[in-house]
């Protein structure tokens, strides 16, 4: 297994329970240091959902020249940047976003399935609260999101669509000096701190079996070749033969997996989460919201607040985008004012390899014995332990337990 986040930690624990000897190789010194590490805490299935919608090739266009919006787009020429949206604007026509948006919602729900079972199976405590909230600032966004309050009534999920005065009783602290047009309401989703879960699900697996190498890189995985019959890993100078390989390896996955002809349609896009102390408990918020407008989410998570979300793509350095961390801010300004000093929040970022479409590679390759648990983007945690035991089942010869039709890299063929 290669890659210590949210997915590969999950897809370690459901390996080593289904019989498996896994060794985890991380090239951090714990787990849940990389993009796991500022997850938006939410793991709601409706978080999950693809960026790739009708609406959003209009709403990008009118975002290039503003300072301030949930996407920042430098539009300079770049050949994989215009591929890669070129794909992604085939992804906005209105039935492929129905297929993507199915898909991801299937995934989800299922992640929420074995996350019930984990907290039965062991004693976790990852500051989880429980409930979601959607806020809409206006008319047109609550009637724009009417197809996603069908697909919940359709598949029966406990949801309720609600106008402002009853969003409020929800989330008492919610500032009234902002507009609120409405709000969906999923009471049984819920929300925590994504790092010290990995560390929970770690210390789990290591109790079956699981070890771990950290600080370890891979340098390459090298296929069968004449003389040798299986994969091998290269760490270093040496070469380790293995049954089987596992890339969930987020950002790093992809050199890994070229020089093996691998190609998938990732993109890097810079992801950002502010995390600032609470100082008035009772100003700040109950669980988890998430600002429509901007798609960012606001978590509580124990005694802080987090807020993340935004995306920007084609950057050229390292440096982080000023406009894209006022637009953190100032969405917890807008909706907990007086729920903590903002101005002093840590801010966190980090490059996710994002697919045009939306749902993750799980599954085979055409490598024999070499997987792919890659691809989650923001929503990592709202799909990594449904994606973990899926990828376990798969390996272990076993039927998933839910339909994997558009998980796998065969969608790109």
């Amino acid at each position: 297994m290669i890659g210590g986040g949210v997915a590969g930690v999950s897809t370690a624990f459901f390996l080593a329970q289904a019989g498996h000897e896994v060794v985890v190789i991380e090239r951090q010194s714990n787990v849940a240091e990389g993009a796991s590490f500022g997850n938006a805490g939410t793991a709601s299935p409706t978080h999950a959902l693809p960026w790739a919608a009708p609406d959003m090739p209009r709403k990008l266009l009118s975002m290039l020249f503003k300072a301030q919006g949930p996407v920042f787009i430098k539009p300079r020429w770049n050949r994989p940047l215009w591929r890669w949206a070129r794909h992604w604007m085939e992804e906005c026509d209105i039935e492929r976003h129905r297929v993507n948006t199915e898909r991801l919602y299937r995934l989800g729900a299922y992640n929420q399935e074995i996350m019930r079972e984990l907290r039965l199976q062991f004693p976790f405590e990852y500051e989880r609260t429980q409930g979601y909230l959607q806020l809409y600032r206006t008319v047109a966004e609550r009637a724009a999101a009417a197809p996603l309050h069908a697909m919940l009534a359709e598949r029966e999920v406990p949801h309720r669509v609600m106008d402002a005065e009853e969003a409020y009783l929800i989330e008492p602290a919610l500032a009234r000096s902002t507009s609120l047009a409405g709000a969906l309401h999923l009471p049984q989703d819920d929300a925590g701190n994504c790092p010290l879960f990995c560390k929970q699900l770690r210390s789990a697996a290591q109790v079956i079996g699981v070890n771990f190498h950290f600080g370890t890189e891979v340098a390459a995985i090298e296929p069968p070749d004449i003389g040798r019959t299986g994969l091998s890993v290269q760490l270093g100078e040496n070469r380790f033969a293995v049954d089987a390989v596992v890339v969930a390896a987020g950002a790093g996955s992809q050199q890994l997996l070229e020089p093996m002809g691998i190609k998938l349609p990732f993109f890097p896009v810079r992801t950002y989460a502010a995390t600032a102390s609470i100082r008035n408990f009772d100003d700040a918020p109950l669980a988890s919201l998430a600002d429509a407008s901007n798609r960012i989410a606001i978590t509580r998570i124990g005694t802080r607040v987090r807020l993340a979300g935004l995306a920007e793509v084609g950057m050229r350095s390292e440096d982080l985008h000023k406009g894209a961390i006022r637009t953190l801010l100032k969405v917890g300004q807008d909706w907990f004012p007086d729920a903590a000093n903002y101005n002093a929040a840590t801010i966190w970022s980090d490059v996710l390899p994002t697919l045009p479409d939306g749902p993750p590679v799980i599954g085979p390759t055409p490598v024999r014995n070499l997987y792919l648990n890659i691809g989650h983007g923001t929503a990592s945690w709202a799909l990594a332990a449904g994606a973990g035991r899926i990828l376990a089942d798969v390996i272990s010869g076993r039927q998933p337990d839910i339909d994997t039709e558009g998980l796998g890299m065969r969608r790109f063929n």
